[in-house]
């Protein structure tokens, strides 16, 4: 067993009060986390000022994405784990501003129970047509829609992390038969199927709701390309919990203009935020949420702290830390 004290410097986002971490909110963290939780001398900056000073001798940092892309590159001696408060990290590639001696963590599991909530709230709404009732209502316009039931149709999930994984769960407890998309067709609990991209194609056709939930790599930019959305059938509707850039928005918009699909109900978009006179503002049948669909402030950053601490405890035990950011891969 390592001895794992630290240094720690949590700095704050000066941008998003909502995320801001407190003493209290440590403290509450700590105290759940037991053990591992004891010992370690922490620091809390709001200011450039308190992050310069805070990394003369930090060995841990944990802060969120947009703090990331402001302050690396900088001094950071003694370095060498930066646990970032958002899952994808996309925005940080080629990663070169950063240490090369810590290990870079994201919070990949914060999000599970909000992703899972948000995604089956998509597919029902789908299923029941409320995209194209708001665009009803949006123009006066009195006219019946019929939705359905989702037990027994056939749901799509790309993406079996943190995100894709509560989602699928949620699909199998209506009944759905759910296919799971990953990187390897291995087996899992709540999916009926599981397969690869490459063979995406062949499961489109059947497909009634497809939840994208994977995270944007140079594998996943630009997965469901205007040919691959065409493949969908008739009616089927589309959830978009990841990155914008997973799919063609022009294909989608044609889609849906000419009601080829039914709806779609998308959270995150290229670019961010969705510029006024944008297409997706206009296109019929389109729910759009601004990139909050799997955060809850009331629990982000207790949860965030949470996972932390699991993997501290899991570098003290000589386990594999389990928030490890590939960067090779993207996730």
């Amino acid at each position: 067993m390592l001895r794992c004290i630290m240094r720690i410097h949590i700095q704050n986002p000066n941008d998003d009060p909502l995320f801001v971490f407190s003493h209290e909110q440590w403290d509450s963290a700590a105290a759940r986390a037991g053990d591992i939780a004891v010992g370690h001398e922490v620091t809390l900056g709001d200011t450039d000022n308190d992050f310069i000073a805070g990394m003369e001798d930090a060995e841990a940092l944990v802060t969120d994405l947009g703090v990331a892309l402001r302050v690396f590159p900088c001094r950071a001696p003694r370095l060498r784990l930066i646990y970032l408060t958002s899952a994808g990290l996309e925005k940080l590639a080629p990663f070169d501003q950063l240490p090369g001696n810590a290990t870079l963590l994201n919070n990949s599991g914060t999000h599970s129970q909000k992703a899972g909530e948000f995604g089956i709230m998509a597919v029902l709404m789908l299923a029941n047509r409320v995209p194209t009732l708001v665009t009803n209502q949006r123009a006066g316009t009195w006219r019946k829609q019929w939705g359905t039931t989702v037990g027994g149709k056939r749901l799509t999930v790309v993406g079996l992390g943190g995100m894709g994984a509560p989602i699928a769960a949620w699909g199998r407890k209506f009944g759905m038969h759910v296919t799971g998309v990953r990187t390897v067709a291995e087996p899992h609990p709540d999916c009926d199927a599981v397969i690869t991209a490459a063979d995406l194609d062949q499961v489109l056709p059947s497909t009634d709701f497809l939840a994208l939930a994977c995270p944007l790599t140079p594998a996943t930019r630009g997965l469901l390309d205007r040919r691959r959305l065409g493949l969908l059938p008739p009616g089927a509707g589309l959830v978009n919990v990841g990155r914008g850039g997973l799919l063609d928005q022009d294909a989608l918009c044609d889609l849906l203009d000419s009601g080829h699909l039914s709806g779609a109900v998308l959270d995150v978009f290229t670019p961010e935020p969705l510029p006024d006179g944008h297409r997706l503002w206009t296109t019929p049948n389109v729910i759009i949420s601004p990139h909050t669909s799997v955060d809850e402030p009331a629990s982000y950053n207790a949860l965030s702290l949470d996972i932390f601490f699991e993997n501290l405890r899991a570098l003290r035990d000589g386990r594999p830390m389990p928030n490890v950011f590939d960067t090779s891969r993207g996730y």
